[in-house]
């Protein structure tokens, strides 16, 4: 079942940052509630500090009770969120707009509770200058976690008429702090006087909107990640795991469409000779134990002459140059291939345990229609048309002629303008079904 499923489907990048969020949200909940903990043993701290400096008599522990009892609240709070975090996690499903915004509203009021709680404590002019009140810039930060700008907006705005409402409850008791007609200011006018409280309303907006413009931002670094991360996989997935890594590279960096169209291409069939009677009497891990040593150097010298492994056909398989991405000297690259293969073959024959191997080979270039060919689940890069047929057949004739490399004079005459000298020996022509004339087919070795 796929994860967070909803009214419109989402891609496996959507589907990522979806679950980025729940474990941002987590992370962001872990730290809040480790901060009202810790504001727990601060109060509890100042209270027993200022017990002994004013004395036990003027300052009950029973006065904190609303302070206490808010943060206690705001933690049992803050569990709730994290287990509902944890629950929209691990079913899969992303949790609701209006819910976000909803505990927003709750977390954000948090500081303002606390303020309220203070009363028992100090004066109201007091309380709006003590520490919760600065409590909202940690929700206003914190709120960059949440990967939405209009949650960190919202914060701010939030705390901006949270802290408002504050102000305009505790007018009646900030209305014994008159400005004097003459003479200097008493200690405590300046602090009450209205500019003061507006400048702070003001900066919980400014951080609010900071806030949402680094919100944005990580959201934007994450989706490009995770997008760069999809399409990668796209290419690695539709051209096989032998991609090189400069193949992938090139294709997305032109973004190339794979949808179909005609491109001129250079198509290798490889074979290995007498696999039938080497695997019979051998074990299925030796099988599979050599047909990987030699796909292992036979892929690197395809992926390092611009060609992709287009599909494995037991014991061979079928590559192509210049699909979905040309240098302009496809069929060069493919005989410098098919050269690079039988000398590491040379090489790997006279180190190894195994039987000596032999291979067969044949290219052939032309016209071929490229492109997607699957269902919307699965799609595979093919290449289809007479180009492919001839160079099968190329690959066949090595049987007859007891050969490893043939090409066709389409080859030839290519690798030749591209500037790469060739020494072989024509041979018969081949005649292939539907083609009314024969195709010349030259020996490389």
């Amino acid at each position: 079942m796929a994860l967070f499923q909803s009214h419109r489907s989402l891609s496996p990048a959507e589907e990522a940052f979806e679950t980025e969020i729940l474990h941002s949200e987590i992370k962001r909940v872990k730290i809040l509630a480790g901060l009202l903990l810790g504001l727990v043993v601060v109060v509890l701290v100042l209270a027993m500090i200022t017990r002994s400096l004013v004395g036990v008599e003027n300052l009950r522990f029973w006065q904190l009770r609303h302070a206490l009892f808010t943060l206690t609240v705001a933690l049992g709070y803050e569990l709730a969120a994290f287990l509902a975090f944890r629950y929209f996690l691990r079913r899969g499903r992303p949790v609701p707009m209006t819910s976000r915004f909803a505990n927003a509203l709750i977390e954000t009021s948090i500081p303002t509770f606390m303020v309220l709680a203070f009363i028992d404590l100090v004066h109201p002019l007091e309380a709006l200058y003590s520490p919760p009140t600065y409590a909202y810039f940690f929700f206003i930060m914190l709120s960059t976690l949440r990967l939405d700008y209009r949650l960190s907006v919202f914060t701010g705005v939030v705390a901006a008429l949270e802290y408002a409402g504050l102000v305009l409850y505790f007018q009646s008791d900030m209305a014994d702090f008159q400005l004097p007609v003459d003479g200097p200011l008493a200690p405590g006018i300046v602090l009450a006087l209205p500019a003061f409280h507006v400048g702070k309303i003001f900066m919980f907006l400014v951080a609010g909107g900071v806030a949402g413009y680094v919100a944005r931002e990580l959201r934007k670094g994450f989706l490009e990640s995770l997008n760069s991360v999809e399409e990668r996989n796209r290419v690695v997935e539709m051209f096989g795991a032998h991609v090189s890594p400069e193949v992938v590279d090139k294709l997305l960096d032109q973004k190339a469409e794979l949808e179909s169209e005609t491109r001129h291409v250079c198509v290798m069939f490889l074979d290995i000779r007498n696999f039938t009677t080497f695997s019979e009497n051998r074990t299925p891990s030796e099988v599979v134990q050599f047909l990987n040593q030699l796909f292992d150097f036979m892929i690197d010298c395809v992926n390092n002459n611009r060609g992709i492994i287009n599909k494995f056909l037991g014991d061979g398989f079928m590559a192509v140059f210049g699909a979905p991405i040309s240098d302009g000297r496809d069929s060069r690259n493919a005989i410098q291939a098919s050269l690079d293969i039988l000398k590491a073959l040379d090489q790997w024959n006279e180190g190894s345990d195994f039987p000596e191997t032999r291979v067969g080979i044949g290219l052939h270039a032309g016209d071929a229609v490229t492109g997607n060919v699957g269902s919307s689940r699965r799609k595979e890069y093919t290449i289809i048309g007479d180009t492919v047929n001839v160079a099968s057949r190329l690959e066949q004739m090595n049987k007859q002629f007891d050969s490893e490399l043939l090409i066709s004079e389409t080859v030839r005459r290519d690798a030749e303008n591209a500037g790469m000298e060739i020494r072989a020996q024509e041979i018969e022509p081949i005649q292939v079904r539907g083609r009314q004339e024969a195709v010349p087919v030259f020996q490389l070795r």
